[in-house]
This record gives C-alpha cells, structure tokens and sequence, in this order.
C-alpha cells in the first residue's frame, strides 16, 4: 500500500506529532497491563535517533468532550518513560498556551505526552479547528495507532490532511502484515471465525467468503449454521432467528467458491463449569439438555489438515469456551498447529481481536505467529473490507485541504 514511513520523513529537529493508543487497562489508579505502551516504543526511538521532539497525542477512556480528572493520562507517565528508557513531560492540555508552553521548551530527542485529546469535544467531532489547534504544535504527524484507525477523529484523521503524514513503526507492521493476509496473500488463504454471535459478525462472513479460498467457522456461532442445517442443538446458544442468514452465507460461499467448514462433531456439556463431565457427539445427535460448547476432534484434525493446505491463515476467535477447561482443548490444539507451521515458515498466520489474543496468549503461541493484532474493532473492520478513515488518510496525499 502507498503510505509514507519514517524512513522517508526528514527529523532533525522536527516537532513530531504521533498519535498512540494509550487507552491501558488501569487498576487502582496504576497501569496493569504495558502493552499498549511497549508497542509504541520503535516509533519513539527511531524518531528520537533522528533528532526529532517526540510530542505524543492520545485519548484514555471516554470523558465525551469534558476534563475528567479520573481519565487522565497522568498515571501513565511514569510507566512510560520506564517502558522508553528515557524521560517522559506532561502537559495537562493538548492544545492551548500549556500545550504550546511544553512543546517550545522541548529539544531534539525529548519526549512530551499532552492530556487526553478526548478532554476536547472536538476531537470525535473531528472539527477542524480543533485539528488546526494540534497541528499548530507540529511540523509532521505520525499515525501509530491502527487500533484507533476505524475512527474519523481529528487526532487520527484530520490531522493528516494538515501535516505531511507518515505511518509508525506499530502501525507499518500492522498494515503489511493484513495486507499479506488479505490485500495480497499468498493463495491458498484460509480463515476461521469464531466466536459466540453471528449478528455481530455478520458483515465479517459476508466479506470473507468473497475473498478466502476456504473458511472454517466455530464458536457459538457455528451453532446456528447447524441449525440451519436442520441439526437440533440441544440447550445450545443459538440464534435460530437468524437460521435463513446463515443458509444465505453458505449460499454466498458456494457462489465464490468458498469451501465451508462446519463442525464435524461438536463436544458437549450440560453445564458449562471448569471440570465439567463433557462428551463427543455428532450434530445429528444432542440430546435436548446438552451444550455444544467446543469443537470435536474430528473437526479440530480437519482444520488442522486445511491448515497444512494453505499458505495463508487469518485468524478470529475461539473455537470454543476456551476460558473454562475442558471447552478449550479444540481451541489450543489448533493454535498450536498453527503457531508450528509458522514457526516452519510454511504459513503466514495472522491472527486479531481480544479474545482471539487471550487464547493465543493462554496458549503461549503468540510469538510463534507471523503477526497478532491488538486492535480489535480496527482489525475487524479491516476484515470486513471497510474503508478505515485514519489509514485512507495516511494514503491521501493532498496537502493542505
């Protein structure tokens, strides 16, 4: 894709405005979980080798165009400049004479967090007053936010149309590696979805059978593909109201060409409890007190044998409970043979989305993949074939608007 990186951007002494997602999970006031954080630090340090000042833009939460002192991004200093190894300023506003008091006293190489560009109600108006008063503050504007890509805010929009725009180390990564897994992959592609509803990924199936070569389906959802299939689910989640989309999917799949997977054999439970007495049963025969609550064994060898044929995986979603053990087992040893043929280089596997990452996680496979997103909604609708307005921008090359 035609988007400019660091690489071709001159920093020396540069005021570079670069949006990050800092919106960390926090806990007693303290920031629990560093990863947002980490994942910021290439950019960082490939601007500040160039001698660029480092002006960091982010939002925490949702203040809805107000100062909420209990949203601020104070707290999340310390744990920074700890991350980068260096120290970190604090402005408490992202415009205005505090803003511009902080950036003036900065030097080449120095890095300065402003408060949370949500405190300002047009920030998710994306007023362009509003992106003026940031980029006042600026000489280039670096997006690295992906996760924060799907919103057409000042701070992750506008602000490209006012500043020559360059895409972060974080969110290079990101958009070479969806566009291996669905720009221009290597052929053949195969994907799997998960999860427990198929009305919150409608528009994800529908885009997919379009565009992959086969696609496995798990989860809850896949129990309303069943029941479209005439099977009885038992006690199962199922959206039977939604039994005619489902067929109409499947009918799509077949119109592209799409080979479909539905469960084979499916494992069930009455009770859906850790150590919960669980057996294997073909779809055709659930009792009506029982749960489809993981995939069967048959079906997790098949996908691993699909996995095997492809070249390219994309990944969303569990296959099944896999927070509550035993339900997990269909999950992880797929995971697992996913994360091998990585390792092997005979897969490009691409995975996303919070639960999808929690499993990986739970597995202790995410380093073995070729790449694993963070960003959740950015990602799905990246997969759902939406245009994402914070990286159109960054591909828009018309400056000033």
């Amino acid at each position: 894709m035609a988007f400019k990186t660091l690489d071709e951007a001159e920093l020396s002494g540069k005021r570079a405005l670069v949006r990050v997602d800092f919106n960390v999970p926090m806990e007693d006031g303290r920031v629990s979980d560093d990863t947002r954080l980490r994942a910021a630090k290439p950019t960082v340090d490939k601007l500040r080798a160039g001698g660029a000042k480092v002006i960091l833009l982010a939002h925490f939460d949702r203040p809805k165009g107000k100062v909420v002192p209990s949203m601020s991004l104070g707290p999340i200093v310390e744990p920074l400049a700890k991350v980068l190894g260096v120290p970190v300023a604090f402005a408490p506003d992202c415009v205005g004479a505090k803003a511009r008091e902080a950036v003036n006293a900065m030097r080449p190489g120095d890095v300065l967090l402003l408060e949370n560009v949500r405190f300002h109600p047009g920030e998710e108006a994306n007023d362009k007053a509003f992106a003026n008063e940031l980029a006042a503050n600026g000489d280039l504007y670096v997006n690295d936010a992906f996760s924060a890509a799907h919103r057409a805010h000042a701070s992750t929009e506008g602000l490209a149309h006012l500043l020559p725009a360059y895409a972060g180390e974080q969110m290079r990564l990101e958009l070479d590696a969806l566009d291996r897994a669905l720009g221009n992959p290597e052929r053949p592609v195969l994907g799997i979805v998960g999860g427990s509803k198929v009305s919150t990924k409608l528009d994800l199936l529908s885009h997919l059978v379009t565009r992959l070569d086969k696609l496995a389906i798990g989860g809850g959802m896949a129990n309303t593909f069943l029941y479209a299939q005439g099977h009885d689910v038992g006690a199962s989640y199922c959206e039977k109201e939604l039994a005619e989309t489902a067929r109409e999917i499947i009918r799509l799949a077949g119109k592209n060409n799409c080979k479909l997977f539905l469960p084979l054999d499916v494992v069930v439970a009455e009770k859906m409890a850790p150590g919960a007495p669980a057996r294997v049963r073909d779809p055709g025969s659930i009792d009506d007190d029982e749960r489809i609550l993981d995939a069967g064994p048959e079906t997790v060898e098949r996908l691993c044998r699909a996995m095997g044929n492809s070249k390219t995986l994309v990944w969303n979603g569990p296959l099944g409970v896999f927070e509550i053990p035993p339900f997990d087992k269909g999950t992880m040893e797929a995971a697992r043979h996913a994360a091998k043929l990585a390792r092997e280089g005979k897969l490009v596997a691409v995975a996303g989305g919070g639960d999808t990452v929690a499993a990986l996680n739970a597995v202790g496979v995410v380093d073995d993949f070729t790449f694993v997103s963070t960003a959740g909604g950015a990602f799905l609708e990246w997969m759902e074939g939406k245009t994402l307005p914070g990286v159109a921008a960054l591909l828009d090359k018309r400056l000033p608007r």
